[in-house]
């Protein structure tokens, strides 16, 4: 080989091994910055996804770390205890796999193997595709660890056997992911996804039948759970949200108050301030388009008429009582015409809370208080469990039922006094 092919040989061979080197380097700096890129993103996305299917609410206790679990759900059958889902791996899920979470999302079984019960909504979950599911797998996963144990059900026999669960699965558990409706636009099938699936609105505003599954002819027309109204969100104007403005629909939805129409309270509140407060503008106007849709069910409790009340006190009431106490306590917030008069989201016109003759949420305010967090600030109702009797707190609410809604309110210190002992 002459001297001049053999120098422009090595001359090649060195450009090659600087180039190579220079790609080398780029790749080790540019492709770990890029799977760290997309890490982040499912995390992102994956909290996002968390937030729509309001997993905290369930795995959190009153003054507990998030998703520590330990939240007792009273069921017909026996007491429930949410589990840990930090990555904490002796307490929590820190040593499952991608595949064990997949299958206590859609099948609703544990890496153990065991069952879970109806209470954690498998049942509306299994409509995720396994790629959201992982996400908010990711996200978990980036979460500190919390070490705390799990509470042991407090369920008996023969209800404590999980494995009869198989059987209740093959009955009420299709196990199969969503599939988009293709007659139906784009934003009613995200719509759909959110309510059925992932957001499980079904769980709390659907009725259950004897074996505790939701009962599909009824489906949205309301139920009571935790001693609370769950609200008829069916497309029938007078018992659900037919007849609401869009608009007013998706500001329930998205900062639990919509004017004339209703205020979040109890557990919708909860799932306003940990859940739906956080979704996109999109995400909720296709909740609302979905709801709109959804088949009518003349079940429930009627929106009450817009009353034309006065500004001044009433003269004529069955309840006097209650009327001193409303005067002494309430109106200073909720006026006597309704309106509110801080914030319209004191207002009591147009509630179904206030037409309701068994007056349920409206005692279960009065005793336990509520809060309400939105991106326009915090609104907060106080407790009068304390301040209050039976006898006071029936002849309040008997007045209120009286003045703001067209209903005769029959609550008397019996009922209350029940109301306080209820789990």
């Amino acid at each position: 080989m002459n001297t001049q092919r053999y120098s422009s040989l090595l001359s090649r061979s060195r450009l090659f091994g600087l180039v190579g080197g220079m790609l080398s380097l780029w790749a080790a700096a540019v492709l770990p910055a890029q799977a760290q890129d997309a890490e982040q993103s499912q995390i992102e996305r994956g909290e996002y996804l968390a937030r729509a299917g309001d997993c905290v609410a369930c795995h959190i206790t009153e003054g507990g770390k998030p998703f520590a679990g330990g939240l007792a759900f009273e069921l017909p059958f026996g007491t429930l205890y949410s589990p840990n889902i930090t990555p904490d791996k002796e307490t929590g899920i820190g040593d499952w796999s991608d595949d064990d979470f997949v299958n206590a999302m859609q099948k609703g079984v544990g890496k153990d193997g065991k069952h879970y019960y109806p209470a954690f909504p498998y049942t509306s979950y299994t409509l995720m595709p396994r790629e959201d599911i992982l996400a908010i797998k990711a996200y978990l996963f980036s979460l500190e660890p919390v070490h705390q144990p799990n509470r042991d059900n407090d369920i008996g026999f023969p209800f404590n056997q999980r494995w009869g669960m198989m059987f209740w699965n093959w009955m009420f558990n299709d196990n199969e992911r969503f599939k988009p409706d293709p007659e139906q636009s784009a934003e009613w099938n995200r719509g759909a996804y959110l309510v059925e699936g992932l957001g499980h609105c079904g769980e709390c505003h659907t009725p259950r039948n004897l074996f505790q599954a939701r009962d599909s002819s009824k489906a949205l027309a309301g139920a009571e759970i935790q001693g609370w109204k769950a609200w008829n969100i069916t497309s029938d104007d007078e018992h659900g949200i037919g007849a609401w403005p869009d608009e007013a629909l998706a500001s329930y939805l998205s900062a639990g108050h919509a004017e004339g129409y209703g205020v979040a309270g109890g557990p919708m509140a909860e799932v306003v301030n940990h859940s739906l407060r956080f979704l996109t503008p999109e995400d909720i106007n296709a909740m609302v388009v979905y709801l709109k849709s959804v088949e009518p069910q003349s079940e429930g409790i009627k929106r009450p008429p817009l009353k034309q009340l006065e500004a001044s006190v009433p003269q004529q009431t069955d309840h006097p009582l209650g009327r001193k106490l409303f005067a002494d306590t309430c109106v200073s917030c909720h006026s006597w015409d309704g309106n509110g008069r801080q914030t319209p989201y004191a207002a009591l016109k147009g509630l179904r809370t206030v037409h309701d003759p068994e007056a349920l949420n409206l005692i279960q305010i009065l005793l336990d208080g509520d809060a309400l967090h939105t991106a326009n600030g915090n609104y907060v109702m106080p407790s009068f469990g304390e301040a209050y009797s039976n006898e006071e707190l029936a002849e309040l609410s008997n007045f209120v039922l009286e003045h703001f809604g067209e209903v005769e309110g029959q609550l008397d210190a019996k009922t209350v006094e029940e109301r306080r002992q209820a789990p």
